[in-house]
Formats: C-alpha cells, sequence, structure tokens
C-alpha cells in the first residue's frame, strides 16, 4: 500500500490591524490634503481681486493659476523617489517648511511675476508632500479593507479642503487683502510640523534607486512646453513660438520614454501601463480632473463677476460640492462591496456629461439655478472616482510597485488638475477675446477697449471708470462673452465626461 503524504497546509499571514497611532497619523496626514485644496480654491476666489491689484495679463493670469499644478506634477515623480532615499516622513516635514515659507513670500507679492514665482515655488514645494501621504498609508493599512478605507478618507480631505476653502478665503476676501488667502497655510504646515514626529513612522527603502535628475529635467520640461504652446495658441493664435514649445515637448518625452526603458531603475516603471485596469484609471484620472477644476475655475469668476457676488457669498454657492466629493469618497469603499467600479464609474462619468450639457445653457442674464443644477450634477458624478481609481490603481500592481504607483496616481491627478485648468482656462480666454473683438464698443479709446479683452475682470474694472451708458455696454459685452466662453468649455467638458465612461465601461474589465 503506497502511503500518501500529505503536503503541509500554509495558512497566508493575516495583516495585522492599525492601532490607534495609525489612524491618528491618518488625521496628520489630513494636512497638507486639506491645504492642497484649500490653496487652489481660495486661489479662484481671488483672482478678481489680485486682477484688480496686480493688472496682470490674461496670460499672466493663467500662469498664476496653473504653474503651481504644471511644477507639482512635474516634480511628483522625483520626489517619490528622493523620499524612498531619505525618508517619508523627512520629506513630508521639509515640503511643510518650505510650503510655509513660499505661502508668505505669495501673500505679499507686489507684482504679477512675483506671484508667478511665488506660485512656483509652492508648486515644488508642494511636490514633496504629495508623495509622502500616499505612500505613508500604504504602509501604516496592511489590512486591505482598512486601507481602502483609509484611501477613501485621504481623498475625501482633498473634498473637505474645498468645503473649507472657499468659507475662509470669502471670510478673509471680505475684510483682508487677497494675499491674505495664501497665510492660511502657515498655522496648518505648523501644526503639520509638530505633530508628524509624534504620530508619523518614518519609511524608507534601503534598496531605493538613485535620483536621477535628468530623468526629472526631462518629465518636467515635457509638461512644461506642452501646455505653453497649447495655451499660447489658444490665447494668441499659431505661431513659431508655441509651435516650436509644442515639438519640443514631444521630442523631449520621446527622449523621457526611451530613458526609462533602458534605466535599470527609471523613474517610471513603463511595464505598470501594459495593465489595463491601471492605464484605464489612470486615463480616467486626467480626464475626470481636467474637466473638473477648469470649471471650478470659470464658475468662480462667474459667480462674481457675471452675477455680481461677494467673494462670501460665492463660496457659499459652492459649498455643496465639496460635502458631495466628501460624501462620494468615504461612502465609495461601501458601494463597490455591492456594484463594481466599472460600473459605478461608467454610470458617474454619464452623470457628469449630463451636467456640463446643462452648463451649456448659462449666460450672462439667465437663472442661477442653471448654473448650480449643472454644477451640482457633475460633482455627484465625479464625487467616488478619487477613491476608486486610486484604490484600483494600487491594487492592480505587484506589492513591490507600490511606491511606483503611488507617484503615478497622484501625478495624473495634478497633471489633469493642471491640464484642465490651462485648456478650458485658454479656451474661455480665446472665446472671450474672440466675441470682445466681434462687438462694437462706440466711443470708447482702443487702448482701454485692448484692456477689456484681456479678461472680464480688467473690463469690470475699467467700467466702473465710465459714465452709465458706457458702463452699460462694456459690462453687457464683456458679461456676454464670458457666458459664450463657459458654453464652449463645458460642451468640451461633457465630451470628455461621455469619452471617460467609454473608457471605464471597455477596459475595466472584472478582475
Amino acid at each position: 500500500m503506497t502511503s500518501v503524504v500529505e503536503a503541509p497546509v500554509v495558512e497566508t499571514p493575516v495583516p495585522p490591524k492599525a492601532t490607534r497611532r495609525e489612524w491618528i497619523g491618518l488625521a496628520v496626514i489630513a494636512v497638507p490634503c486639506l491645504l492642497y485644496s484649500m490653496d487652489l480654491n481660495v486661489l479662484n476666489l481671488a483672482i478678481p481681486h489680485l486682477t484688480a491689484d496686480l493688472n496682470p495679463t490674461s496670460t499672466q493670469l493663467l500662469w498664476i493659476v496653473d504653474i503651481y499644478g504644471f511644477l507639482l506634477a512635474g516634480f511628483l515623480i522625483t520626489m517619490g523617489t528622493l523620499g524612498d532615499r531619505i525618508g517619508r516622513r523627512r520629506l513630508l516635514m521639509i515640503g511643510a517648511s518650505a510650503f510655509g515659507v513660499a505661502s508668505v513670500l505669495a501673500a505679499f507679492a507686489s507684482s504679477a511675476e512675483m506671484l508667478i514665482l511665488s506660485r512656483a515655488v509652492l508648486g515644488v514645494a508642494a511636490a514633496t508632500l504629495a508623495p509622502s501621504t500616499l505612500s505613508l498609508i500604504r504602509n501604516m493599512f496592511l489590512d486591505d479593507r482598512e486601507r481602502t478605507t483609509a484611501i477613501g478618507i485621504w481623498v475625501g480631505c482633498f473634498s473637505a479642503g474645498s468645503v473649507v476653502g472657499p468659507i475662509v478665503g470669502g471670510m478673509l476676501l471680505e475684510h483682508f487683502w487677497w494675499g491674505s488667502v495664501f497665510l492660511v497655510a502657515v498655522p496648518l504646515m505648523i501644526l503639520l510640523l509638530i505633530l508628524a514626529p509624534m504620530f508619523l513612522p518614518e519609511y524608507r527603502d534601503p534598496n531605493a534607486g538613485s535620483l536621477d535628475v535628468l530623468s526629472a529635467v526631462l518629465a518636467t520640461s515635457t509638461v512644461l512646453l506642452m501646455i505653453f504652446g497649447a495655451k499660447h495658441i489658444a490665447v494668441y493664435g499659431a505661431s513659431v513660438l508655441p509651435v516650436i514649445a509644442i515639438v519640443g515637448s514631444l521630442v523631449l518625452g520621446t527622449v523621457f520614454v526611451r530613458r526609462q526603458r533602458h534605466l535599470e531603475d527609471p523613474m517610471i516603471d513603463l511595464r505598470l501601463f501594459r495593465r489595463p485596469i491601471f492605464s484605464a484609471a489612470l486615463c480616467v484620472n486626467i480626464i475626470g480632473v481636467f474637466a473638473a477644476f477648469g470649471s471650478f475655475l470659470f464658475i468662480t469668476q462667474y459667480l462674481q463677476l457675471v452675477y455680481g457676488m461677494g467673494p462670501l457669498e460665492a463660496g457659499l454657492w459652492l459649498l455643496p460640492s465639496g460635502f458631495i466629493f466628501m460624501a462620494g469618497s468615504v461612502l465609495a469603499p461601501i458601494i463597490v462591496r455591492r456594484y463594481p467600479a466599472r460600473t459605478v464609474l461608467t454610470w458617474g462619468f454619464l452623470i457628469t456629461a449630463g451636467g456640463y450639457a446643462v452648463l451649456t445653457q448659462v449666460s450672462s442674464t439667465g437663472d442661477l439655478w442653471i448654473v448650480i443644477t449643472g454644477f451640482v450634477l457633475f460633482c455627484a458624478g465625479l464625487a467616488p472616482m478619487g477613491t476608486l481609481t486610486t484604490d484600483l490603481v494600487m491594487s492592480d500592481v505587484p506589492p513591490e510597485r507600490a511606491g511606483a504607483a503611488s507617484g503615478i496616481s497622484e501625478t495624473s491627478f495634478e497633471f489633469g488638475a493642471a491640464l484642465g485648468v490651462a485648456v478650458l482656462g485658454s479656451i474661455v480666454s480665446a472665446v472671450y477675446r474672440t466675441h470682445v473683438n466681434e462687438a462694437t464698443l462706440p466711443g470708447i479709446a482702443p487702448d482701454v477697449v485692448e484692456r477689456a479683452r484681456e479678461t472680464l475682470g480688467a473690463a469690470i474694472e475699467l467700467a466702473k471708470n465710465f459714465q452709465s451708458d458706457a458702463k452699460t455696454l462694456v459690462e453687457s459685452v464683456s458679461r456676454d462673452a464670458f457666458a459664450r466662453a463657459i458654453r464652449a468649455a463645458s460642451l468640451v467638458s461633457a465630451a470628455l465626461g461621455v469619452l471617460a465612461a467609454l473608457v471605464c465601461a471597455g477596459f475595466m474589465k472584472k478582475r
């Protein structure tokens, strides 16, 4: 008789549950996440005020808004590599210090150029914060369900910033100068520097590769040149300079990809993009955030400059969006226990497209309910996106690639936000300028008309110096042109929402 030897049963070790220290640490991580969103939202509310004070051109105004996101996106993966080498908590604290100092510089900027430079420094400093937070969560929460919940809370903190930002920013702008909105960051960063050593453990990869400075320069230059070229063509039309910039971006991007293929330890492991769910999640990240951030920019200006709301009133009208995103982020892990993430995301983007379709009906004299209805709809559709796509990215890659995956995931969010502000902002500027150019403004000096063509804020400010008839004419023409610009940008966003729904339905197969 042949004896049968049973193979020993190997039990899969159960990941340890998070302790109170980890959950308190998650609350500490929430501080820079809140600041991320607050910094973007309060700046949107401050645009009319800084436009009147610094008198930036339309191009300078776009750079003030989007250079923060450009440099943040360009340096994310580089800073993630640096965090692996020197420690993620240490990098978080270095970034917090730099962000606080740069916020003070931005608050007291005396020119558009100085504010652009300060925002650029803020972007680089923010890039040190972003990769640290998600990678720390990945190491602190080892249980799958706890990690998904922590990611939902992490994403919800960005939404909470969008709630707090308009309220705080609106109150500050009602009583102080526009630079005060940047000073909000200072006490928050001081709080982070105090609590981080107490509740956040230090993590570093002993086998991490060296920091590839050349790859970082190539990646950042590729993004900046592409956005500069697209923005310049949208605002001023095609010319030699923007075409050279776009061609240069394509060349540098090609060099960057080839370099990653030949490096033993690349900044971006290109093999990750062969995974359908991973690539699809990144794609919908970019599309969703692209449309959302660009829309927030022109809606805040619309409420203040077309409807004549004050900063605080405009902030209160935008308040429900933050609660919607918070609810969607926190409830997403519960929803996907019953419905597949692909289904939730597909229907979400269809709802988003419907919201943008409503916004294509706005006018300079129309009902406010059109703006708010469209706004709430696209926010509701996008609400679960951040949590679900981040969780898909982190769970679809091998554990040893989790650090790289988190850096790429955050880069897609920030790149989408920066690109959305630049491209949709450029569309709004181009359509606005075109319609003001086509309008007849009799009795108004040509140099004044040229200034009114730059931005809606400049036109409204100039109109204050005119007599009643001329004032009414300039305000009417400029507001109508801005409403037309919003309709064009909303149409583009609606098409992108449908495209994202198709990507989700076609590529996010069941795992």
